[in-house]
């Protein structure tokens, strides 16, 4: 395993960000830009964001590049996977960029933050949106006041309690839906009494939030002063806040495009989409591929490039692999994983990244079947990781719990590691142990033990994946089950429905730190796939998120015990991240949690 020098790169990547930014969640990339660190007062940038010329310029600037899935959208405020974050990271710009691991000036040149760390005013250059419109601090207001509306139900929304701004947190809070009775209490009449008296109850409450949103959007701490003045009010101090404003999610969005449009359609529809980034949209074709276009109102357009950006949704990594060898593409995202040693070992083309996310299984807790915690430390304990590892072949490392290596804690020592394997093994040691524990729960051998069925989006490494893990759980335990796939957009609404018993999750934190990864398990988060609720955990996560240092931490690995004790989840490995470019393109960039930014890019002469 190549589990020691994965994580020593990790672990110099977690260094470089603390050293350069001062914050936690910034993101690193490719090539280099000037660096400019993310301090208490924003620089002027338009000559600090680009990137020193790398050869000759071709006349060409036409790039084809395959993003795999069909993204289900591409409204920055509503999207919540990296598809379509790729897209909003080159038609939108926020407030700043995140580049070389360091926080860069973007729409705001200049920033300052007040002696106590609650406010921080941005002022905004001069920008217009594509369709030529001035883009101004009304239209961050009006963005991020959406993003946590609950009206406008983005999947994002629960990221507003980890910004800490004024209010924010009351928003995103409305009263909890009383937990769905599972199938064995819906035939007990006294319960379902008493959950018919809770819902009515939730009802009510519900309606009486609702009636004070207006109020509360008018307090939240985000308030456009003047067209070049945005003002944010937070509670307590965010070391991290500016880096995480350069995630998709806060990026501004033109309310005359949003309003009348159903759920972010206006951003798949060339004649409705506006943006304020390096590119645009001018075609879409649902399953095929969206074209985007060189923005030419963009403010920094003198150092855009690329004149044309076809992005192709070819789902089989062969065939894209196929299509780059016969230089049909110049830019991947993944390649079949049989070649993925030859290319590491040989490939100046192929790029190798640590990605701090986790790769997973959810157990749909509101099935009978999983209700029992031993059943599902057994099927944890029946999983070979080592193995699903060496045979992806990509430097990808066993899970052992969900927080990956690369985020250090307030005494600098690594999450991971200080956190331990919580007495799972990565190997097939365990076996006899998942055995006893399926035999304590009433299930000797696998006897009795209801079949079911393991979703997972479509993809060749997700089915392999998919087909190892079914096959150990029928080897070790005696456990039948099927596999299933769906495209990505049904796949994801299916997940979010609880159409399932066993699905595929994979999770990317946006900021460096552990509650990126761990608050997606909060009981009325969007992504609790696996419908965990734990009041013990929330209140960490809760304490988490309004606290720093000794105190922040000691939350954090007391809320991650408790995950892997109850167990909701299968952690598989602890992502890697590759890219496949042409050596003629140049001036790509790469955050250091994973998107792709193509502002600089272009293709010089070979």
């Amino acid at each position: 395993m190549q589990r020691n020098k994965f994580l020593a790169i990790l672990l110099s990547v977690a260094l470089l960000v603390t050293l350069l930014s001062g914050c936690g969640p910034t993101k690193q990339s490719d090539p280099e830009p000037v660096p400019v660190e993310s301090t208490e007062e924003g620089q002027a940038a338009s000559e600090q964001t680009t990137v020193a010329p790398q050869g000759t310029e071709a006349e060409a600037q036409v790039l084809v590049w395959n993003l795999g899935s069909d993204p289900k959208t591409l409204d920055p405020t509503l999207n919540g996977a990296s598809d379509g974050g790729h897209i909003c990271n080159n038609t939108f710009e926020g407030l700043v960029r995140e580049r070389e691991g360091v926080v860069v000036p973007g729409i705001a040149e200049s920033w300052e933050i007040s002696d106590d760390g609650l406010t921080y005013t941005f002022h905004l250059r001069d920008a217009m949106w594509s369709d030529g419109t001035p883009l101004t601090a009304n239209d961050f207001e009006f963005a991020w006041k959406r993003g946590m509306d609950p009206a406008t139900a983005s999947e994002y929304s629960w990221i507003w309690e980890f910004t800490n701004v004024a209010g924010a947190l009351e928003l995103i809070s409305p009263p909890s839906k009383p937990k769905e009775l599972s199938e064995e209490d819906q035939e007990d009449a006294d319960k379902v009494a008493k959950y018919d008296e809770e819902l009515a109850a939730y009802e009510e409450a519900y309606d009486a939030f609702l009636a004070e949103v207006p109020t509360m959007l008018d307090n939240v701490g985000v308030k456009a002063l003047d067209e070049k003045t945005l003002e944010v009010k937070l509670t307590t101090p965010t070391d991290y806040l500016l880096s995480l404003l350069s995630f998709y999610h806060f990026m501004p969005t033109n309310a005359a495009a949003v309003e009348g449009s159903d759920q972010g359609a206006w951003a798949k529809d060339p004649a409705k989409a506006v943006c304020d980034g390096p590119f645009k949209l001018t075609e879409y074709t649902i399953g095929k591929g969206l074209v985007l276009e060189k923005n030419e109102n963009y403010w920094d357009a003198d150092n855009v490039h690329l004149t044309k950006i076809e992005v192709k949704f070819i789902t089989e990594a062969t065939t894209a692999y196929s299509a780059y060898q016969n230089e049909e593409i110049q830019l991947l995202l993944q390649v079949p994983n049989p070649e993925i040693p030859k290319l590491m070992a040989e490939s100046s083309e192929y790029h190798v990244y640590p990605l701090l996310g986790t790769y997973y299984y959810n157990f749909n807790l509101n099935k009978e079947m999983w209700q029992d915690a031993r059943v599902r430390k057994a099927f944890n304990l029946a999983i070979n990781r080592e193995l699903i590892c060496e045979t992806m072949a990509t430097g990808v490392i066993p899970a052992a719990g969900f927080v990956p290596p690369g985020m250090p804690d307030h005494e600098g020592n690594d999450f991971f590691e200080t956190s331990g394997t919580y007495g799972i093994a990565a190997d097939d040691s365990q076996v006899a142990e998942a055995q006893q524990l399926m035999a304590d729960a009433g299930y000797p051998n696998g006897e009795g033990f209801p079949e079911f069925t393991i979703l997972y989006n479509t993809s060749e490494g997700h089915k392999l994946i998919a087909e190892m893990v079914q096959e150990m759980l029928k080897k070790n335990l005696g456990v039948e089950c099927k596999l299933k796939n769906s495209e990505w957009a049904v796949f994801q609404d299916q997940r979010k429905q609880g159409q399932f018993e066993v699905a595929r999750g994979g999770w990317i934190t946006d900021y460096l730190d552990p509650s990126g990864l761990l608050s997606i398990f909060s009981t009325e988060n969007a992504y609790n796939d696996p419908k965990f609720n734990n009041a013990e955990y929330d209140e960490l996560l809760s304490t988490a998120a309004s606290t720093t240092g000794a105190e922040h931490f000691e939350a954090l690995y007391k809320a991650q015990e408790i995950l892997m004790t109850e167990l909701p989840i299968i952690p598989i490995y602890h992502y890697t991240d590759s890219v496949m470019a042409k050596d003629s393109l140049v001036g790509w960039t790469r955050q250091t949690l994973g998107q792709i930014d193509l502002t600089n890019a272009y293709f010089i002469e070979e």
